[in-house]
């Protein structure tokens, strides 16, 4: 029997990385190794030193010590460009595209084609962005149209198309998948196995485990800036495993116990044939206090456009909001705060936060008015009792002046539901409440949640995650193309009914 063939040299090496800034250091002998031709994943939570080792990697951060091998030479990465030049692609979260220039001229941003030393801009560009778009499977995305006007998951294919116009043997993906819909993130799949069967080797970072079962080959975790695991077999550890190096403690991630039935009390919250045209048709719910229920479906089902009607950001065009059988303003953000509700937005940074104020600030904005003395502030009542809110969610640091932008994702998302509970909120909207949440936080995230239930709080919850649908929720309502097509308590249907529904069905009672 012939001898298996030695495995491939990797592609890349980085050995005993270090990297400090002020007060923090971020790397503490970090090694990474990735072959080609591979998917190896990167996991850990908030603050474990991912962010930082790619953007070594990237160019953009050098490294205090340690070294990096390329393809088996020793190489210097003094700055994106030269990292670029080398072969490696980095596709941020935050997507770093010009939304007022075409597809085609991001694509070739900073490398624009040339015919005798002069830059071509017209149709030479368009051509090969066309052609690299058609390798992604996205020909009907026009070259020539502005990014500005492309949906979330066309402008990640502009990036990759991006990263592709270069010789790029290794791309960097960061929380790809965060705003794609599940075709969307098949699809994206389908684009790294094609990248990967042509020897490109892809670095992904995601904190939904279930993403790197199916997509991943190995698996390294940092936790406070250290590799504690390098090269697991990502289809076979155990979940627990990967969790517990993680967060360094055995955390099941499951969900809280539910209560056995709902509150048998009046309704908090009810909608009544709301619906806007174009969006979403009739929908009718009873919401009481103690209870949360979910919407469940696919992006452009219409959940978010729910939840910001029912907040007063939309006017609908039909049926209306009571609560406690008060119809509240249409399109009044002011009534329906006025009247207890309280929305933490899906885009947490742009819309829930004011990210160069303190965490004092943020928690008690919708609240000023109680701490006004004669048009005054007080400051001190104001820090007082935002810093009790905080303390009830166990945010951290316990530091009411520390810069909101400085705290981990779990903890941003504890500061705005803090806000709504030294408001008084009664009714709680959670749009997609632990994106970018690292798997630790979460179980903490669920675990506030159901206890702000338990207290008397009704939620109404949208993710596009059914798993944390049907695990926080007692009742779901599921969502296709603006209508509801099923409701049904949570533990009387599974991911899979869940699914099935949102693709194929059609509206039952």
């Amino acid at each position: 029997m012939a001898p298996e063939p030695p495995p491939p040299p990797p592609l890349l090496t980085m050995s005993g990385i270090t990297k400090s800034f002020p007060g923090v250091r971020a790397l503490d002998g970090v090694d990474l190794e990735v072959a080609p031709g591979e998917v190896h994943c990167l996991l850990g939570q908030n603050g474990a030193g991912k962010s930082t080792l790619i953007k070594v990697l990237a160019g953009a951060h050098q490294p205090d010590g340690g070294h990096i091998t390329w393809r088996g030479e020793p190489v210097r990465l003094r700055s994106p460009i030269a990292a670029m030049r080398l072969g490696i692609a980095t596709i941020y979260q935050e997507l770093d595209l010009v939304e007022g220039l075409s597809v085609a001229e991001n694509v070739h941003l900073g490398h624009e084609p040339t015919t005798a030393g002069f830059v071509v801009r017209g149709r030479a560009a368009r051509t090969s962005t066309a052609a690299l778009l058609k390798r992604l499977g996205h020909p009907e995305i026009d070259p020539a149209r502005l990014v500005g006007e492309l949906s979330a998951a066309h402008r990640q294919i502009v990036s990759m198309a991006r990263a592709l116009s270069h010789d790029v043997r290794l791309i960097v993906m960061d929380e790809p998948s965060a705003a794609l819909d599940p075709d969307e993130v098949d699809n994206l799949f389908r684009i790294v196995a094609d990248l990967t069967a042509e020897g490109v080797a892809v670095v992904y970072i995601s904190h939904r485990l279930e993403e790197i079962r199916r997509i991943g080959d190995r698996v390294t975790v940092l936790k406070d800036g250290r590799a504690v695991a390098g090269g697991l077999p990502a289809a076979s550890t155990p979940t627990r495993d990967i969790v517990a190096l993680m967060t360094g403690r055995n955390v099941a991630y499951v969900f809280p116990e539910r209560p056995a039935a709902p509150p048998a009390v009046p309704p908090v919250l009810q909608l009544q044939g709301l619906a806007r045209h174009g969006e979403f048709a009739p929908v009718d719910l009873d919401l009481r206090p103690g209870e949360i229920v979910g919407l469940a479906g696919l992006v452009g089902s219409g959940r978010s456009e729910i939840l910001e009607t029912v907040y007063g950001a939309r006017k609908p065009t039909a049926g209306r909001v009571l609560v406690d059988g008060r119809a509240l303003r249409p399109g009044s953000v002011r009534a329906a705060v006025r009247a207890g509700l309280g929305l933490a937005p899906e885009e947490r940074k742009a819309q829930g936060l004011l990210m160069l104020e303190s965490v004092t600030r943020n928690v008690s904005v919708s609240s000023l008015a109680r701490f006004s003395r004669a048009g005054w502030i007080d400051r001190t009542a104001e820090r007082d009792s935002s810093r009790a809110a905080t303390r009830e969610l166990s945010l951290r640091p316990d530091n009411p002046d520390a810069p909101i932008r400085t705290l981990s994702g779990g903890n941003q998302q504890k500061a705005v539901l803090a806000r709504w509970l030294l408001r008084g909120c009664r009714v709680l909207l959670l749009d997609e409440p632990t994106r970018g949440v690292d798997v630790g936080a979460r179980a903490e995230l669920y675990a506030v949640i159901r206890r702000l239930a338990d207290d008397g709080l009704a939620v109404l919850l949208v993710s596009s995650e059914v798993p944390e649908v049907l695990g926080l929720a007692d009742r779901v309502l599921v969502l296709r193309e603006g209508r509801v097509v099923h409701t049904a308590p949570a533990h009387e249907l599974d991911e899979h009914r869940v699914l099935d529904l949102v693709m194929e069905g059609s509206p039952t009672s």
